[in-house]
């Protein structure tokens, strides 16, 4: 969906973005992640032509963005900033139908899918009404999330989307982007310096430095198998908590012991969730929960301590 081909933003003499070539398949949720400075905002900005490159190209569904109308390729782009973008003189409605009403929708088609985002995004209708300043941080940041979502782009751009949000409520609504229906449709990009957000939220990752890609593949990949000593160095503060995150009930599935008596099980875990999703989950239930197979094998249940035994047999073979 979207190919970086020898991308560089240079202003003077500083390489804000130095030569960058990666690739985002379609349905990919790929974090840019770094310490400030990095260029990774920059690499997300030139994606929609907010700022020109010095040099390279960027393709969006193989068509050469700089081919096409600015205004066109970004109504064909959600964009979500951290500090939520939102008009401050315009109603949430208002704010929420920017898009549309530049694509000519009439009003039912806008109140429609209006009222299909806020159902999905947990936003009452009274809010419609009110401005920004009247709503919460979480409220204001899914307000942001429904504007960019409105006209059902393919791509949706996101620059630290959560990290004006205090702690508790960055939880809540990351654990509702993951499981949000409209997202699992889109190719996204999205930048943070959070480390654990980006193993959080992501199924790729770009780890940059001083301008340059050092790394990018899946959140194990990096973890596991360091392109080089900063990779490793990044990352091996906060390891335990990660190793959690990257580490899915598949990948340690023949540590799990056999299934007994799935008919006790009244909670479902797929087997594609994380070690650390599953370890919320169990750490409340005194009985064993079911484990939904991957294709062609069958289901399991586990305690918390089945869980945890399998995990230290698995962490005995991980790379050092």
């Amino acid at each position: 969906m979207i190919k970086v081909q020898n991308l560089s933003k240079h202003y003077g003499q500083t390489k804000a973005v130095d030569d960058l070539s990666f690739e985002v398949a379609e349905g990919d949720n790929l974090i840019l992640l770094g310490t400030s400075g990095c260029g990774k905002t920059t690499t997300l900005k030139m994606l929609n032509r907010l700022i020109e490159p010095s040099s390279g190209k960027v393709y969006i569904n193989g068509q050469d963005i700089t081919k096409q109308p600015v205004e066109l390729l970004r109504r064909n782009m959600g964009y979500v900033l951290q500090n939520n973008g939102l008009f401050p003189h315009y109603t949430i409605a208002e704010n929420i139908a920017v898009v549309p009403k530049l694509l000519k929708w009439d009003n039912e088609r806008i109140n429609k899918r209006t009222q299909e985002l806020l159902n999905k995004l947990h936003l009452p209708n009274d809010l419609l009404t009110k401005y920004p300043n009247q709503l919460s941080g979480g409220q204001q940041q899914r307000v942001g999330l429904a504007r960019a979502l409105m006209a059902d782009a393919p791509v949706l751009l996101m620059d630290e989307p959560f990290g004006a949000l205090d702690n508790i409520t960055r939880a809540q609504i990351q654990a509702e982007f993951k499981e949000l229906d409209e997202l699992k449709r889109k190719t996204i990009v999205m930048v943070t310096h959070d480390v654990q957000e980006a193993f959080e939220l992501g199924n790729r990752i770009a780890l940059m430095n001083k301008g340059r890609l050092l790394q990018i593949g899946t959140p194990a990949e990096l973890l596991f198998k360091p392109a080089d000593e900063f990779v490793k160095g990044f990352l091996n503060a906060q390891r335990l908590q990660l190793e959690l995150k990257a580490i899915t009930l598949q990948d340690i599935w023949e540590l799990l012991p056999p299934a007994t008596d799935i008919s006790g099980a009244d909670v479902n875990l797929p087997s594609t969730c994380s070690m650390w999703m599953a370890m919320e989950v169990l750490k409340g239930n005194t009985e064993k929960v079911l484990i939904v197979p991957p294709p062609a094998i069958e289901a399991k249940t586990i305690t918390f301590e089945q869980l945890m035994t399998a995990y230290h047999q698995y962490q005995v073979n991980l790379p050092v």
